[in-house]
């Protein structure tokens, strides 16, 4: 195994489109979601440690989460786990966790991937990042994975890369905002499109050189703590100028800004379980073509629905076609799934009713 390569698991979001499984206390990552056994985070951490060694995964995750980490990745350390002490977005953390492995070693090359997708291959996966690992060590460049889109989505970024680039992982042209439908359809029409996954590939050297050309005070601030880096004065440090630091995304900070960045396209299924709509894509159905976890079910003219419950409670269904039904101890979801955008805004009617223990 590569002892130059590195990996960075973002786990610090809530997952609120999941909510009710997924709380500010227990977010979606640490949640078992395709009832396999595996918890989100732990299956991230298996797919990168086959290439990446274990001493050189970190775990980028909001304070609050340092005990559930520790718990669901016990050959973790806790000095592998980067703790956040104020939500500031990618941009931050991803500085703050390059220069710490770039003080471990300036060789590095690293991978920034969130720790709740789905991917079945691995091994396709492994041989995509390493080809951008190879190609980031060679060269001063930001690398991404980009999926192949299969139908016009709204949810997702786009990344145009140049149609006229015959290479493999091919220079892009620039990122795209989520479109709106017609652009989308446009998008796919082009044949020049991916959707912006959110994984990327660069050496520490090249993610650090970008900040201190497109983001200065940012770099700055943290560069200011680069003696402290893996010490036991780290911690003191980071309290301190973490909640300075700007709040602002990695797409926003460098990729827009950057001239050398360049994609691969994906030769993995995937799904960013993004929503229950997702999520049900994802999973295998019943006779009636409902996705089941956990329960068991009893259903009559139910189709096409979510159904997640405690382990092995019966669950009857009359009636109902496309919908979301949750149970979890002190909260039942029954939602149609066309309107799974709007349970962001129903968790927060939820709060401001019944308090803010049921989020």
């Amino acid at each position: 195994m590569n002892k130059n390569y590195y990996a960075v698991l973002m786990a610090g979001g809530v997952g609120s489109r999941f909510w009710p499984i997924s709380t500010t206390e227990y977010p979606k990552q640490f949640h078992d979601m395709l009832g396999t056994g595996t918890t989100l985070i732990q299956k991230t951490f298996q797919r990168l440690n086959k290439f990446v060694p274990t001493e050189n995964i970190l775990i980028l995750t909001n304070e609050r989460y340092n005990d559930l980490v520790l718990e669901q990745l016990p050959m973790v350390k806790q000095d592998q786990v980067v703790l956040e002490p104020a939500m500031r977005n990618t941009a931050p953390c991803i500085l703050y966790a390059a220069l710490k492995i770039q003080k471990m070693n300036p060789d590095g090359v690293m991978i920034v991937a969130p720790s709740d997708h789905w991917i079945e291959d691995e091994t396709a996966f492994a041989k995509d990042v390493t080809a951008c690992f190879e190609k980031c060590e060679k060269e001063e460049v930001l690398c991404t994975l980009g999926i192949k889109p299969t139908f016009p989505n709204t949810g997702f970024g786009y990344i145009e890369f140049d149609k006229s680039d015959a290479n493999q992982i091919k220079k892009v042209d620039q990122f795209r905002e989520k479109p709106d439908y017609a652009t989308a359809k446009e998008f796919l029409a082009q044949g020049n499109f991916l959707w912006n996954a959110g994984i990327f590939m660069w050496s520490v050297r090249t993610i650090v050189n970008a900040f201190k050309n497109y983001q200065p005070q940012q770099y700055q601030l943290f560069q200011d703590g680069f003696s402290l880096y893996n010490t036991e004065d780290e911690r003191e440090f980071i309290a301190e100028n973490y909640p300075k630091a700007e709040n602002i995304s990695i797409d926003y900070a460098i990729l827009e800004n950057s001239k050398t960045i360049y994609v691969h396209a994906a030769t993995f299924d995937w799904n960013d379980l993004g929503t229950w709509g997702s999520l049900f894509d994802k999973l295998d159905k019943d006779d009636m073509g409902n996705a089941v976890v956990n329960a068991k079910v009893l259903s009559d003219e139910a189709s096409g629905n979510m159904i997640r419950s405690p382990k092995d409670k019966i669950v009857v269904v009359d009636g109902l076609k496309d919908y979301i039904i949750v149970d979890k101890e002190d909260v039942l979801l029954i939602y149609p799934k066309s309107k799974e955008q709007d349970i962001k805004k129903v968790l927060n009617q939820v709060k401001d009713k019944f308090g803010d223990k049921y989020a």
